[in-house]
């Protein structure tokens, strides 16, 4: 894939290997998706997968290989995934250009073309 979808930061890619390592998932790739829900209507999901399928996209940056299937690709398309660390501890944050709305909660979203399917919070 040349152009890339999502956006790894080297600190979101060090926290993610450092996962893979802890879960005994090292070689498996990340999958970014997106699903319908939260409060907004879309919320994201990551998680490790040992094999990709013919729907998928795959990228590799910062030694992560990255599956993005192709119907979520429109949604996270600019999308940039980093990791804060703060005083109260850390955590991924997800900033999405394609984003219209988005809830107090920070994970879920509704874009200008899908509206997913919201629930109560």
């Amino acid at each position: 894939m040349t152009d890339r979808v999502v956006n790894i930061s080297e600190a979101a890619a060090f926290q993610i290997k450092d996962m893979m390592k802890q879960n005994e998932e090292e070689g498996s790739f990340l999958r970014v998706a997106v699903k319908g829900g939260g409060c907004s209507g879309l919320s994201y999901g990551m998680g490790f997968e040992q094999e990709e399928n013919e729907q998928d996209l795959h990228d590799e940056q910062h030694g992560i290989k990255i599956l993005i299937n192709k119907e979520d690709a429109p949604i996270l398309n600019g999308v940039k995934i980093d990791f804060k660390q703060s005083l109260m501890g850390g955590g991924f944050t997800i900033d999405n250009p394609n984003a219209i709305a988005s809830c107090g909660c920070g994970s879920s979203f509704r874009t200008a073309k899908v509206a997913g399917t919201p629930e109560n919070c």
